[in-house]
């Protein structure tokens, strides 16, 4: 029996300058805009932040409505990317899309590529072998854990604390330099192909993964010292951007920011995909739904990874990790140089791809930034009709001008760093 979920102590009061409790229940403003006595007639003023604002990671625009510093209204403008993923999709052979997957979310890319195999291989009706499954698995949760540094490290660079960004991306480099030692490339590996990798892990590689699990979680706790019982952290981010689980539902959020409401939802344990009903994890699950919450939830969700990647490390067995099927996997180079059959396979795969029946599938999958979907629609030819993806960061994004009502315009780029967006897949 696996784990269901823990209930983080996520409601750790803050501390004020003088030491005294602070804890703000879900739903209240730390300094509600009634406080603004419209009596005064205070005119309105409309502030830009972004397209390009390191607070807005990526080219986000927020026109921020004021009345005071009281946030009246905050609109999100997307459209500066121009990326046209899903597009390019259209005319590309099934693996050829791999490296776009890279380029939405270029902070999980292996995440983004195992997702997208799992849809067609689920098209295909493919079943993987039992050490691309497993290898799997540690690329995703790898994922979760750069993901997650990436926010804590510049999220209290947003807040002003800078030494922790050290501390995270200290312990992302190590990360990359795993994926770099397997793929070749740190940011856009393009690991995953239909039925199999790109390659297997190289020697020693295992050795590396096991030292990083061993040490990482010192780092963490260093982290959680930092921040979590820090009076200034606490007061930029308790009550701030607060979201009860009913709105949260109704906009669809998912992923750490639906669960730091207190919603019990993560696609590992409802919807499971590559065996992870099979991994002992919990799901941390919050209580006030605000800023605070969302950081407790992504910590603790980083420990929970280092358990998943133990455990596949502790099952991981010698064995193929592509299926032996040639119509999919590719023939080793030398066999392509020396067996005409085998060199026919490599041609026609690469000149004409692989061909899925025809037919409609949506996978999703638990992403660091929340559930990732992903829509084929195939005609039986080797390039999908359409290929639809339902980006975590798109629709989490749209739940900004309701996070940030009452909230002060220093707030919003605490809140607007709590939801963990990355452009790429909200302007694809």
């Amino acid at each position: 029996m696996t784990s269901r979920t823990i209930e983080v102590e996520l409601s750790t009061p803050g501390l004020d300058a003088r030491g005294n409790v602070r804890n703000f229940p879900l739903g209240v403003s730390r300094r509600p805009s009634e406080s603004v006595n419209d009596d005064f007639g205070a005119e309105r003023m409309l502030v830009n932040i972004g397209p390009q604002h390191p607070a807005t990671h990526g080219v986000l625009r927020l026109v921020v409505e004021l009345e005071g510093e009281a946030v009246k209204r905050v609109i999100p403008h997307i459209g500066y990317l121009h990326s046209g993923f899903e597009k390019l999709g259209e005319y590309r052979f099934y693996n050829q899309i791999i490296p776009l997957t890279d380029r939405t979310d270029y902070l999980s890319p292996m995440a983004n590529n195992i997702a997208f195999a799992l849809a067609v291989e689920k098209l295909m009706g493919i079943v993987i072998t039992e050490r691309c499954r497993l290898l799997r698995v540690i690329a995703c949760e790898m994922s979760r854990i750069i993901s997650h540094l990436v926010w804590v490290g510049t999220t209290g660079i947003d807040l002003g604390a800078y030494t922790p960004f050290l501390w995270t991306f200290d312990q992302r480099e190590r990360i990359y330099n795993l994926q770099e030692s397997w793929t070749g490339a740190r940011l856009t590996t393009s690991v995953a192909r239909v039925g199999g990798m790109m390659a297997d892990i190289p020697e020693g590689w295992e050795r590396g993964l096991r030292d990083f699990a061993r040490t990482f979680p010192t780092t963490l706790r260093e982290v959680d010292t930092m921040f979590t019982r820090n009076a200034i952290w606490c007061g930029r981010t308790q009550g701030i951007g607060a979201m009860s689980a009913e709105d949260a539902i109704n906009y669809s959020l998912s992923g750490p920011m639906l669960r730091a409401s207190g919603v019990d939802y993560d696609v590992r344990k409802d919807r499971p995909y590559l065996g992870y009903e099979e991994f002992d994890f919990d799901v941390p699950i919050g209580v006030h739904g605000d800023v605070y919450d969302r950081y407790r939830v992504r910590l603790e969700e980083m420990f929970q990874s280092v358990r998943i990647i133990e455990q596949a490390l502790d099952t991981l067995r010698p064995g193929p990790v592509d299926v032996d099927d040639p119509r999919v996997t590719l023939p080793p180079k030398s066999r392509a140089m020396s067996d005409m059959e085998a060199m026919i396979y490599h041609f026609k795969q690469v000149m004409e791809g692989i061909k899925p029946p025809a037919g409609e599938v949506y996978l999703g999958v638990e992403n660091p930034k929340g559930e990732l979907g992903t829509y084929l629609v195939s005609d039986g030819t080797a390039k999908p009709v359409r290929w639809r993806i339902r980006p975590p960061s798109f629709l989490n994004l749209a739940a900004l001008p309701k996070l940030c009502e009452g909230a002060l315009l220093s707030d919003v780029i605490a809140i607007n760093a709590s939801i963990d967006i990355v452009m790429g897949e909200i302007d694809r």
